[in-house]
């Protein structure tokens, strides 16, 4: 087992305050030990005024322990203490770091505009201050002081805010790509719930359709067992061949969970549409078919709709009406499929309508689903002399269309 060295990381305060306390003995130490070293040129000496040279080295280096807190006030307490240091002529040395530091802290913690505004015209009247100051600098080499402190605290300013600039950067990027995560999640989940929808209408139309005809069938079965054997032995294999359908398609539904390959567009050609009318026949039903020719062949999730429709309405009829005369109208247009499915008034109180009385069914819903993913309309009613119709217009071409 590998172990994975960890960085020691000590909390904000602690650094700070290490900060501060190293910036402090860094400046007292190196500006008492220049000041030893250059005695014949120094102006004033620290313990001049009441060690007031040494306060101000002290209080500039203690005051960045709460730098990251109030960078505002560090930073013009700070520059305060330099211009007051400098204008009274104690000694150079590096008393400038606390100065430094406290202007990188104020434009990398600060907001952009505004702390800049604050640093460049703190900036502004320490320079005029230091010049001033650097007016009677012996010998004048020593100036040169003065244009390091200048341009070290404009380079202090310019680091802090690139740092910050590039902590914006990558929290913004960060924030992008949890979006992006975010959305893609939401994508994935639609799409899960759209596929289970279409699951969902495929297994009701299939098992809708197979069982209302098996029920058909089942009933003349146990009607005519006795009497005419003949007839029952038919309509049983009718159930047989209803039922081994069924399973078969409801194969081809599931099979699109375990291979996304699989072609999940049904055979919907005009033989398959031929075939339904036969099964619905076979039940019960007398089914009168126009089509008409289309100009084209139509595109797959067309047909397909269109099939899904008539197996939906033949399903509705035999449950509502039961055996009744049934009109099924394909007109093919240069733009769109107008398809019609009426039946006549069946058994008293079934009209075809779904047994709520103005509520739809799922059927009637999943087919009106269908017909708005293609860009078409699907509406079902009542006859006023009874019966139930359906129309349904398709766009040949569709313009939402979701492939099956």
């Amino acid at each position: 087992m590998r172990i994975r060295p960890t960085l020691l990381r000590l909390p904000t305060r602690a650094q700070d305050l290490i900060i501060a306390l190293f910036v402090t003995v860094m400046q007292v130490q190196g500006t008492q030990r220049r000041s030893a070293a250059e005695a014949e040129s120094v102006l004033r000496p620290l313990d001049d005024l009441g060690q007031l040279g040494l306060a101000l080295l002290i209080v500039s280096g203690a005051v960045l322990a709460v730098r990251r807190r109030h960078p505002v006030a560090v930073f013009v307490i700070c520059a305060l203490v330099s211009a007051t240091y400098y204008t009274l002529d104690f000694p150079d040395g590096p008393g400038w770091l606390a100065l430094f530091v406290a202007t990188y802290t104020l434009t990398a913690l600060g907001d952009g505009r505004r702390s800049l505004q604050v640093a460049g015209a703190g900036i502004t009247v320490l320079t005029v201050c230091w010049l001033i100051a650097g007016i009677d600098v012996e010998p004048r080499a020593a100036l040169g002081w003065v244009f390091f402190r200048i341009g070290g605290s404009v380079m202090s300013a310019a680091l802090g805010e690139s740092v910050r600039s590039r902590r914006v950067i990558a929290a913004e990027a960060l924030a992008r790509a949890e979006a992006a995560e975010r959305t893609r999640e939401e994508e994935a989940r639609s799409r899960v719930d759209a596929e289970r929808l279409r699951i969902a209408r495929e297994v009701h139309d299939t098992v809708a359709h197979a069982i209302a005809i098996i029920n058909v069938q089942a009933g003349v079965t146990a009607h005519v067992l006795d009497k005419r054997p003949d007839q029952a032995r038919e309509t049983l294999r009718t159930i047989e061949r209803t039922s081994s359908r069924a399973l078969q398609e409801m194969r081809t539904i599931l099979g699109v969970l375990r291979d996304p390959g699989d072609d999940r567009a049904p055979a919907t050609d005009r033989h398959e549409i031929n075939e339904l009318t036969a099964r619905a026949r076979e039940a019960g039903l007398d089914i009168d078919l126009h089509v008409t020719p289309p100009p084209d062949p139509p595109p797959s999730v067309v047909s397909g709709a269109t099939y899904r429709i008539l197996q939906e309405s033949i399903t509705n009829v035999l449950r509502h009406a039961g055996p009744t005369r049934v009109r099924v109208v394909l007109e093919y247009g240069a733009d769109d499929l107008q398809v019609r499915i009426t039946n006549e008034a069946g058994r008293p109180g079934a009209a075809g309508a779904p047994a709520e009385a103005g509520e739809p069914g799922r059927g009637i819903l999943g087919m009106r689903e269908r017909c708005l993913l293609l860009g078409g309309d699907l509406a079902a009613g009542a006859l006023p002399g009874g019966g139930f119709e359906v129309r349904a217009r398709l766009p040949l071409a569709p313009a939402g269309a979701v492939g099956r």
